[in-house]
């Protein structure tokens, strides 16, 4: 009787020491491992990462355009990404008609614009520019039979210029040009052909867009630059008031700049384009002088 409640005892005794010992080994199945732990912190070190979403218009390379996969690419699109890396952001870019962009900061759509844009007095009453990071002047793409062989000559009854709505183009003629009946598009290629095929006298645009325009319908066109007239200047938009942002940028732009980020932008998409302005005595893009 004893023998058999020792072994009672004995088998309890195991029992238990069993259920204490699954009991730990439980609660050390729920500890995450080490490398468990690292893994979960740079999942939420990402998740937290701000994501910047960046309006531009798509359709001027090679500052804004696709890539071969219908990415979004080009100069602006290279500088975003490098603002990304240096400030801790995450970049978004979406494409946006000409005329959204700036209501994209105004309601929120967007926290950056950047697509060529030239800085007005205009422009800043509705949003906030970062510092210059580019400059372009103003040319005209003339029929080769119109006639045309300055801007002046734009200036009178029965000349039609095309511009592109919205842009400085646009804002140059209704100023300048008082005389030429506006031909009005959404967007530059539209002008471009208007011109080629002798439906408008010219089309005023920057000096790359009619350079470039030019010499892909040399047998249609011809190019003329306008004289004595002011540089434009390119800037990032940010949505009024949004300081934080715009020092981050001008930040940023400065330590590109000195690092010489433009010239390898220029390397890798304008080099040609970089040759022959130099030849002409045109201002490059991405030089700032005064």
């Amino acid at each position: 009787m004893r023998k058999q409640i020792y072994l009672l005892t004995t088998l309890l005794s195991a029992l238990l020491l069993a259920g204490c010992g699954g009991s730990e080994d439980m609660k050390d199945n729920t500890v995450p491992s080490e490398a468990a732990a690292e893994s979960n912190a740079e999942d939420t070190a990402v998740s937290e990462k701000d994501t910047l979403t960046v309006a531009m218009e798509l359709a001027y390379p090679p500052f804004e355009m696709r890539d071969a996969a219908g990415e979004p690419a080009g100069i602006s699109a290279d500088l975003m990404k490098a603002f990304g890396e240096y400030a801790g952001y995450e970049i978004r870019i979406e494409n946006t008609s000409w005329d959204g962009l700036i209501p994209s900061l105004q309601t929120g759509a967007a926290d950056i614009v950047i697509s060529s844009m030239t800085i007005t007095d205009e422009r800043k009453e509705l949003i906030d520019f970062s510092d210059p990071y580019a400059n372009a002047l103003l040319a005209v793409l003339a029929g080769a039979d119109s006639g045309i062989a300055s801007v002046d000559d734009l200036n009178q009854a029965g000349k039609v210029l095309a511009v592109k709505s919205g842009s400085t183009g646009h804002m140059y003629a209704e100023k300048n040009l008082p005389e030429a009946e506006l031909l009005v598009l959404p967007d530059e290629s539209a002008c471009v052909t208007e011109v080629a095929q002798g439906r408008a006298d010219g089309f005023i645009y920057d000096q790359l867009t009619i350079y470039r325009n030019w010499q892909n319908n040399q047998d249609t066109t011809t190019a003329i630059f306008i004289p004595f007239q002011d540089v434009e200047k390119w800037g990032i938009a940010v949505p009024k008031g949004n300081q934080e942002l715009l020092d981050q940028l001008n930040s940023f732009l400065a330590e590109y700049r000195d690092n010489g980020g433009y010239e390898e932008l220029t390397e890798k998409y304008l080099a040609e384009e970089k040759k022959a302005f130099d030849e002409l005595g045109f201002q490059w893009f991405f030089d700032m002088k005064e």
